[in-house]
């Protein structure tokens, strides 16, 4: 395999370069997925939104049955610090993790008691401002609560994601959208989206089944604050198809516009121009 980028890793107290082991094939996490994590950035200087991130990852340890070890205000001034181990102009992703070591009752059960947290930080290029994708609709659908912890950001939910990127990349498209078990739309397999129709925002209303990401909730907020009408409603693909744009939001690339649906060809438009704008405003304010 390819070597990784530049990372560093903080775990028991100290910083690691590189990708440190810390799992052993007795891990609870290692083999029946015990993990949660989150995700966010540092680039041009700036960290948006990283109390919400820290906050996020403590809220996902607890809906797993993890026990969070770890404050706000420290993951953050952990962040800072490990950030300035990089090249002032690398675009880091920042990933506070926390995972079960040991069986708990039941042995599928992990002890909250022996959770424990890590904080890695890698370089990973964000895309380029002119860089938009290709989208179709996806076979596979997110679960619901009922069938596994969508109110967490968890490993074990990622698999299904990577088989709807995987399936509609062998059909030549970037990636998929993503319907909740109804067939309403819910997201694309790595980000939120959204759709403009004749000036107006929409994206699917949260429904338990994806997570309500905090970059698109930021995107929500500065759009409506520039004087955009967005609605959070219950979507269909067909609304999709024919809209006049449609962009995704996500910690990874922030904002992303669509250039075909289908064989649908579209031009980046106005409406993801000006959010990607006002969230990079927001973020160097």
């Amino acid at each position: 395999m390819s070597g990784w980028s530049d990372t560093w890793t903080w775990i028991d107290g100290e910083w690691h370069e590189g990708n440190p082991p810390i799992m052993g094939p007795r891990t609870h996490a290692s083999w029946l997925g015990s993990s949660v994590f989150d995700g966010a950035r540092f680039f041009e200087g700036v960290l948006p939104d990283i109390d919400l991130h820290c906050q996020r990852v403590n809220d996902s340890a607890l809906a797993l049955g993890l026990k969070p070890t770890m404050q706000v205000g420290e993951m953050a001034e952990l962040t800072r610090e490990g950030c300035a181990k990089f090249k002032s102009d690398q675009q880091i992703y920042v990933k506070p993790m926390y995972w079960v070591e040991g069986d708990g009752p039941g042995v599928i059960v992990g002890d909250p008691e022996s959770t424990r947290f890590c904080l890695c930080l890698f370089d990973a290029p964000m895309a380029p401002k002119d860089a938009a994708m290709s989208i179709t609709l996806s076979p596979f659908r997110r679960p619901t609560m009922e069938c596994m912890p969508v109110n967490a950001k968890a490993g074990c939910l990622y698999p299904n994601n990577a088989r709807a990127m995987v399936e509609a990349k062998g059909r030549g498209f970037d990636n998929a959208v993503v319907r909740d078990m109804l067939g309403n739309v819910a997201e694309l397999t790595s980000a939120n989206i959204f759709m403009a129709k004749e000036g107006k925002v929409h994206t699917p209303a949260p429904n338990g089944t994806f997570l309500n990401g905090i970059t698109r909730q930021r995107v929500i907020q500065l759009l409506k604050s520039a004087g955009y009408d967005v609605f959070e409603r219950t979507m269909d693909y067909g609304e999709f198809l024919e809209a006049d744009e449609i962009f995704s939001t996500g910690n990874y690339n922030k904002v992303t516009p669509v250039k075909r649906i289908e064989e649908r060809d579209l031009q980046p438009g106005p409406i993801a121009a000006r959010a990607r704008e006002l969230y990079w405003e927001f973020s160097h304010a």
